[in-house]
């Protein structure tokens, strides 16, 4: 039998290597995504300290909210109802998405364009990226906007009347076009990579 073939240790040509080498210019951009990260858990935590100021009946946490939110109501509101709390809980949860899409972005855009975090084994690494590349990121990223894309939906519909019906049948239409953009995505993911069909022996095995 004859030895297994090693990776051969080249040195690349004097302009491969720069171009090759221009992959860390991205480098900054992730960096600058980490401090966008920190204002979204800043934001996070200003939202959630005013939810818990105004449940204890601070009016002037109560107006942040309602004004943050864009609520408007006929009636003067003295504590928080129903409505006020959903609209903040699902802000929250709104940035919670951003920050996970966020973190999509970084960590499987380095793994992917910049250089290995050689995380293998690693009990923290996440199940998703041990399986990265270009096409698993862009269906994940595809995925997490249209669950961005739900929250914001919901929240309109539920602060309906302080929308316009043009805004209404506008952010659906965006809803609904983020949807069949990312069947598009995943069918082509599909067409381009077919699974192995069943029975067929594994290249492991």
């Amino acid at each position: 039998m004859s030895a297994p073939d090693t990776p051969r240790n080249t040195r690349l040509r004097p302009l491969p290597s720069i171009i090759f080498a221009s992959r860390w210019l991205q480098l900054p951009l992730y960096l600058g995504l980490i401090l966008a990260q920190a204002v979204y858990v800043f934001h996070f935590w200003v939202e959630l300290v005013h939810l818990i100021e105004a449940a204890f009946g601070n009016a002037q946490a109560l107006e942040k909210l309602v004004a943050s939110m864009g609520y408007k109501s006929d009636v003067p509101l003295t504590s928080l109802n129903e409505t006020v709390i959903m609209l903040v809980v699902l802000a929250l949860i709104d940035v919670v998405m951003i920050s996970n899409l966020l973190i999509m972005v970084i960590v499987g855009g380095y793994e992917t364009f910049v250089s290995r975090m050689d995380l293998e084994g690693h009990p923290d690494q996440p199940e998703w990226l041990s399986h990265v590349n270009a096409s698993v990121l862009k269906v994940k990223l595809a995925t997490a906007i249209i669950g961005i894309s739900s929250i914001h939906l919901l929240k309109t519909f539920i602060n309906a009347a302080n929308y316009d019906l043009k805004v209404l049948i506008w952010q659906t239409i965006i809803h609904v076009v983020f949807l069949l953009s990312a069947l598009a995505i995943a069918l082509t993911d599909r067409l381009m990579h077919p699974s192995a069909p069943a029975g067929a022996p594994d290249a492991h095995g």
